[in-house]
């Protein structure tokens, strides 16, 4: 009797191991067909940015070379995704379809309608969640409505233990394979590589697929996990895990950072605190799936009223690193030529924007999705939110970062800044973070001119804070 074949369908969760979707199709015993359809357009706003883009290509690259390992082929097609699967379904001949869910609005409905229809054509559909430790919908307060604050959401989660079974590996050796293999596109027929060749850059800084990312939180839980609390907030030193986009993408799940975490080192403080971080990130997610209108509307609507002063000059100054003020410019080259930048420096660089600058916090967001390898639109979401003011359990809006005293805190020596602005690498480290107060001949002797190699800043700390709070009464009149 011919076997049945089951397509598994890739998304966010680029890895073999730990798939839960994947593993059950091993388990079937039945030939598998593991398949990825590029569909920018169904994710409405928020389509794959340009970073986003090369990250994808090279991690769905190594997908494939860890496919093939194991006898398996990744069939590559492109959108509408209803119609892809369907003509899979119909050339293959498979009865079952799994995938791992994922959380973000439109691409939930979307898929929704695709379980729904494949059910109604008798062909067992079946999902799974890989990407979180807690199901958004399954967690709600005493009161029966969403968690709007992160303390009680976090301990609710700890207090539940997660519910989730350890990761599981995939068993070793070849794995079933169809007889006969669908039409595939080639990755480069998807043109998710610009043609300019910026990114390059970033190849430079970065290695994607599962096989890093594990190496990547080994790492981690060995070499910097205990040092996690005091470490992370020093831009100069890679004292994060560098495990953001690697979770973004699926090349790695939740379970297995937290259960390696857990077995190596449960009780050091950097543990506990690089624990919470992930907290952050589910929370993140969901809030998303309980507040999907966050993406563009503030979760508070009394920030509808904001009034902001859209400016393009100022966001050009902002994005391309022309603030004048240095911690803020070297966070936003850092993020051009890396696609990539430290997390207590996103902080500053956002706070800029949205209290220095008064742009629209979407405005940011928008920058930050096109540009971050990591880009999440969930946390991409929260993240500005929380700067802002206007969403869950954000900072008030008049907690106003002086960036001159942020550089100082966290970038004592202007390691950071002289890293990312090597034309202030002459000044002596008291004037990094403000060097037009430098003496005329520091200035000369460093062969800094301001206005000229370095710019001036373009707006002045105290005017703009005060700029800033008279804008937020204004809100509340």
């Amino acid at each position: 009797m011919k076997e049945s074949p089951v397509i598994v369908w890739f998304r966010q969760d680029l890895r073999l191991n730990d798939n839960d979707a994947f593993l059950a199709a091993v388990e079937t015993g039945e030939p598998i067909i593991p398949c990825y359809i590029w569909a920018p357009e169904e994710e409405g706003d928020w389509a794959p940015g340009a970073a986003s883009r090369v990250w994808l290509r090279h991690s769905l690259a190594a997908l494939r070379e860890s496919l093939e390992k194991r006898g398996l082929k990744l069939i590559v097609r492109r959108g509408p995704t209803d119609i892809s699967l369907r003509q899979l379904i119909q050339r293959s001949g498979a009865g079952r379809m799994f995938w791992n869910r994922r959380f973000e609005p439109e691409v939930a409905l979307r898929d929704a309608r695709i379980e729904k229809d494949l059910r109604r054509d008798d062909i067992e559909a079946r999902s799974w969640n890989a990407s979180l430790l807690v199901e958004p919908e399954s967690l709600l307060n005493l009161s029966g409505k969403p968690y709007q604050v992160f303390t009680p959401f976090w301990k609710a989660c700890l207090k539940r233990g997660f519910e989730q079974p350890k990761p599981k590996r995939l068993p070793a050796g070849r794995l079933s394979a169809p007889e006969k293999w669908p039409a595939s596109l080639e990755l480069d027929e998807l043109e998710l590589l610009p043609r300019r060749d910026w990114h390059k850059g970033l190849a430079a800084y970065w290695t994607g697929g599962e096989e890093e990312a594990r190496r990547v939180v080994k790492r981690f839980v060995v070499n910097k996990a205990a040092a996690y609390a005091n470490e992370r907030n020093t831009p100069s030193i890679a004292g994060t895990s560098s495990l953001s986009p690697h979770l973004h993408f699926g090349e790695i799940g939740p379970r297995e950072v937290y259960s390696r975490l857990m077995s190596a080192d449960s009780n050091s403080i950097g543990s506990k605190v690089f624990l919470s971080e992930i907290g952050w990130r589910e929370f993140a997610h969901y809030l998303l799936f309980h507040f999907p209108e966050t993406v563009h509307r503030p979760l508070k609507p009394d920030f509808e009223r904001f009034p902001w002063e859209p400016n393009d000059e100022a966001l050009r100054c902002w994005q391309k690193g022309e603030t004048g003020y240095p911690i803020v410019d070297a966070g936003m080259r850092q993020l051009w030529q890396t696609g990539w930048m430290h997390n207590r420096v996103r902080m500053i660089v956002a706070s800029f924007l949205v209290k220095h600058l008064l742009q629209p916090w979407q405005r940011g967001a928008e920058w930050f999705w096109d540009t971050l390898v990591d880009a999440d639109l969930a946390s991409n979401t929260m993240g500005w939110q929380w700067t802002a003011g206007c969403g869950a359990d954000a900072a008030p809006f008049f907690r106003v970062f002086n960036p001159i005293a942020q550089g100082e805190k966290f970038d004592p020596d202007g390691a950071y800044v002289k890293k990312w602005l090597p034309e202030l690498n002459g000044l002596p480290d008291q004037f990094v973070h403000q060097p037009w107060v430098a003496p005329a001949d520091a200035l000369e002797q460093a062969g800094v001119k301001i206005g000229s190699t370095y710019p001036a800043p373009i707006v002045d700390h105290k005017t703009a804070r005060a700029r800033a709070l008279m804008a937020y009464e204004r809100m509340k009149l």
